[in-house]
């Protein structure tokens, strides 16, 4: 099975970065992804304060690697 099939697609930004609303524009865009992957891993067995706070880890070490801003 394809992960990103179970997810949907993201929409894409209609604002400049610099924007205002454009954190919370990508907030309302990721939200239902992360309730998503929250619900199948609380499914799974997962306690799902844990697994959030595991996805804000993964979240961060990601972008440190990159060196995303």
């Amino acid at each position: 099975m394809d992960m990103m099939d179970s997810f949907g697609k993201i929409a894409a930004p209609t604002r400049p970065k610099n924007d205002f609303n454009y954190e919370t524009d990508c907030r309302a865009a990721l939200a239902p992804l992360v309730d998503g992957l929250l619900d199948m891993a609380e499914q799974a067995g997962w306690d799902r304060r844990k697994a959030a706070y595991t996805l804000m880890l993964l979240s961060a070490q990601r972008v440190g690697r990159q060196g995303g801003a």
